[in-house]
């Protein structure tokens, strides 16, 4: 009685539960419980795989490119996340396996009945019955009933094997396998985008420490100015504004310093953040170095289309979903055809009656049997029809879809060879750039110093040496990361080894750590 009355208590609870929506559009509002979630999410302790680093930072070493790479790897959420998306493919891919296997359902019951059964009072006519026994010889004039009650315990083993379907099943897994390839090799795309995300923000820090020592450089260049300006001034050989002017290029430089400072911040936390790290850990991060980029690209722009064309993971994912919806119309179109089963079952009963108060009699025996059962879809109101033009529409546009996602790969694959080609090019100028900048610079400031030049004059060839710097970091950082965008047009970022490693294993890594120009 009590866990009835706790359960009524229960559904009454659950149904005067409120489950309203905001009251109005107009203003924010306070769900119920609202305030129960932040308490959880303010005190919540994460487990390591769920907000914890997963990998341990020293604070003394520097990192370089392929071992933040790396890091990245084993430590990013989202390289976990397409883990777990490829180990739930390889699990449907068992489970649409099982359908081959018989169906076991074993059960055990064991019940008490009470029921009863009506007798009626009979009269009998024993004239009628003599004369004429088949009209009226028999007459009820009242009636009572039996009280049975029954004891049954029963256990029963039911089987089903589906024999023949016409190629249905086989198309499911043929389907599912597909969709395992899709998450397999969904997880090496986001291997790959995370190494490029964590390449470019490697340059692109690079680039802002560059720019900072660009700054600092045009610094101590607008305070030789300003001396020199100075020196001028006290031999009465310049004036008061051009010292003013030459102050001002002074204190405009160091307001550059610290605006590129924050700029290297900010490029610092892009780069942690693509990691998988808080910001507020400790890493220090290598400079950029000179590598050569001559050897960084093979093959003509053709033979990396082919390439791309052959191995981008997107364009693999789209080609096993093509094959999928083949598999979909297989599956429908064997609904049209007959389906073959073996059903049976053995059961051991036992039986006990009382009837009318008296002892309890009966007996246990065992039942069983089996049928061979054959099932035709006749009519169902077109429903197949119907499914067979949707899985055949399903199909055409994975068609287009693929057909698409070629085009766009060729596309990406010239953009970002022409990109690397032209950041190859402007290379060597940028170089002649910053020596001719620098020697004008150096030659008009001795002539300022001479009283042979004018201070607007000087002041332009510094601020041309400080943009040709800034030019020359920014196409070496281009080159890198213009590599590294048509490394991954062509699928050849970060590809995974030879040998053949499924994504269902302990640690969520099938790329091995190279470098991101590495093939």
């Amino acid at each position: 009685m009590r866990l009835i009355t706790l359960q009524l208590f229960l559904a009454i609870a659950v149904a005067n539960a409120r489950n309203d929506p905001p009251p109005s559009a107009d203003r924010t509002w306070s769900p119920p419980n609202l305030s129960n979630y932040e308490s959880e999410l303010a005190g919540q302790r994460f487990k390591n795989g769920e907000g914890a680093s997963r990998v341990s930072i020293n604070p003394r070493k520097v990192y370089n490119l392929a071992e933040l790479i790396d890091i990245a790897e084993r430590n990013n959420p989202e390289t976990r996340v397409a883990w777990e998306r490829a180990r739930q493919a390889a699990a449907a891919v068992g489970l649409s396996e099982s359908a081959y296997y018989p169906f076991l359902v074993a059960s055990a019951a064991a019940g008490y009945d009470r029921a009863f059964i009506p007798f009626p009072t009979l009269a009998v006519n024993e004239k009628k019955l003599l004369t004429n026994p088949s009209v009226g010889a028999v007459s009820i004039t009242g009636g009572s009933s039996l009280v049975t009650q029954s004891q049954v315990y029963r256990g029963e083993l039911n089987a089903k094997w589906l024999l023949l379907d016409f190629g249905e099943r086989s198309a499911v897994v043929a389907s599912a396998k597909e969709q395992l390839m899709m998450a397999n090799v969904g997880f090496n795309a986001t291997h790959q985008k995370i190494v490029f995300q964590v390449t470019d923000r490697f340059y692109q820090l690079g680039t802002a420490r560059q720019k900072v020592l660009v700054a600092r450089s045009s610094l101590e260049a607008a305070q030789t100015v300003e001396q020199a300006v100075q020196a001028r001034v006290d031999n009465g050989l310049a004036t008061k504004p051009e010292l003013l002017q030459a102050q001002q290029q002074s204190a405009q430089s160091a307001f550059d310093v610290e605006a590129t400072t924050g700029l290297e911040s900010d490029a610092r936390v892009a780069l942690v953040e693509s990691i998988g790290l808080l910001p507020t850990v400790p890493l220090n991060v290598a400079d950029l170095g000179q590598s050569s980029t001559s050897e960084q690209t093979n093959g003509s722009v053709d033979e990396l289309v082919t390439r791309a064309l052959s191995q981008r993971p997107d364009l693999v994912a789209k080609l096993a979903n093509v094959h999928a919806k083949q598999n979909e119309i297989r599956r429908v179109r064997a609904e049209y055809y007959p389906k073959v089963a073996i059903d049976a079952h053995v059961s051991m009963t036992e039986l006990d009656v009382s009837i009318a108060g008296s002892k309890y009699f009966g007996d246990n025996k065992p039942t069983f049997g089996a049928f061979l059962t054959a099932s035709v879809p006749i009519f169902d109101g077109f429903a197949r029809r119907h499914k067979m033009e949707m899985a055949e529409a399903e199909f055409h546009g994975a068609e287009n879809e693929l057909a698409g996602a070629r085009d766009s790969a060729v596309r990406e694959v010239w953009k970002a060879y022409t990109d690397f080609k032209t950041a190859l090019r402007k290379q060597e100028s940028a170089a002649k750039l910053v020596a001719a900048s620098q020697n004008a610079f150096d030659a008009v400031l001795e002539s300022y110093k001479q009283g042979l030049s004018t201070f607007p004059e000087i002041v332009s060839a510094q601020r041309n040496l400080a943009s040709a710097r800034s030019v020359s970091h920014d196409t070496q950082s281009a080159i890198f990361t213009a590599a590294t965008a048509l490394a991954l047009s062509t699928g050849d970022l970060a590809r995974p080894s030879s040998r053949a490693v499924r994504p269902i294993q302990k640690s969520p890594r099938a790329i091995q750590p190279v470098t991101p120009f590495s093939r």
